[in-house]
């Protein structure tokens, strides 16, 4: 098969308010997309699209049939589930339209790539997907350049860190992950000073999480700006517990993605997530740490003792998710994709 090549309709940033941002941004994407087929380029062999914005797929699809290409859609969340993450927007009618598209989509496409199984799950019994048609694909970690560490670094000694339990959250500080659970859980650890839970990175709730922080005096809670390249392996490593946590409803509408970079950096995980998702069966299937039931900040606030008593286990659990990072390294996955478009391409 020839060289490939992508053609992508790229979005930009907005400070509008959400609720006026994201139609704005959708209705912008929708006819960047429509643009791009009136460019000179040749025939496509197979046309993608991602779920987010969710009715760009509707314009890959008319690009599909147009060219007389197969249409993959790539499920990296599913749509109106996901939608209820917007605390100041919510409207019955476009939820509504979002399911009849995404039905529409997913009954249309050659193939669907989902990232888990709990999301193939969702999308053939929500969403009416043929389940022969769906792929699951994860997503992936660069296990060359997120790579276990010593704790003792620059980045450690620079906050102070050194000497202290560290229980990380690294990433994204967003509306899907129910990050108020790790405030509940320092809060009941205030005494130990031995323990501290560090944020590194930005979002939404960030600030909602640093004013809670201030008013409960949580002296033993620590917020540092996202971090370059250059420094994340540093930050990671830091972490003697990674945490992770998704709100109750999300297994399968939402894949942290940054699950993968916390097994990467050969960490012991505690993720407060319901039982039937990915990142649970991945932390099962690997033995490298505990889940938690969503909100259970009791639950969270044991595990992270426990570890802290056993510093030898959580290294052993650390091992153990490198390990398991292994199964979805970059190039691995990338091949997946590869494999998967070369042969949809090559039946159409």
């Amino acid at each position: 098969m020839p060289e490939r090549r992508a053609h992508r309709a790229r979005r930009g940033l907005d400070a509008r308010p959400e609720a006026v941002r994201r139609p704005c941004d959708e209705l912008r994407q929708l006819l960047r997309v429509r643009a791009l087929k009136g460019l000179t380029i040749r025939k496509p062999d197979v046309v993608v699209a991602l779920t987010d914005p969710p009715i760009v797929g509707l314009a890959a699809l008319a690009a599909a049939k147009k060219a007389g290409a197969p249409f993959v859609f790539l499920c990296e969340d599913i749509f109106p589930e996901v939608a209820t993450l917007l605390e100041d927007f919510h409207s019955t009618a476009v939820n509504d339209a979002l399911t009849q598209v995404n039905r529409f989509l997913v009954r249309k496409a050659n193939r669907i790539i989902a990232l888990g199984d709990t999301m193939k799950r969702r999308l053939v019994e929500g969403k009416g997907a043929d389940a022969a048609k769906v792929t699951v694909i994860h997503n992936w970690a660069d296990c060359s350049a997120v790579t276990p560490g010593p704790r003792d670094n620059a980045f450690a000694r620079q906050h102070g860190l050194v000497d202290k339990f560290v229980a990380l959250h690294a990433g994204n500080i967003g509306l899907s992950q129910d990050l108020e659970i790790v405030l509940h859980a320092a809060d009941q650890l205030r005494d130990r000073g031995d323990i501290v839970f560090v944020f590194v990175g930005e979002g939404a709730k960030k600030k909602d999480l640093q004013d809670m922080a201030q008013r409960r005096d949580l002296r033993n809670v620590m917020f540092l700006p996202f971090q370059p390249r250059e420094a994340m392996d540093q930050s990671y490593a830091t972490a003697d517990v990674s945490l992770i946590s998704l709100k109750h409803g999300l297994a399968g509408v939402i894949v942290p993605s940054k699950v993968y970079n916390v097994l990467a950096s050969g960490r012991a995980c505690v993720a407060a997530v319901e039982q039937d998702c990915e990142v649970a069966d991945i932390i099962r299937r690997g033995d490298c740490g505990f889940v938690v039931d969503p909100g259970d900040a009791s639950a969270l606030r044991a595990r992270v003792v426990e570890l802290a008593a056993d510093r030898g286990r959580a290294a052993e659990m650390g091992t153990r998710a490198r390990a398991a990072a292994l199964e979805f390294d970059r190039p691995r996955q990338v091949a997946l994709y590869d494999r998967v478009l070369r042969e949809v391409a090559a039946r159409c």
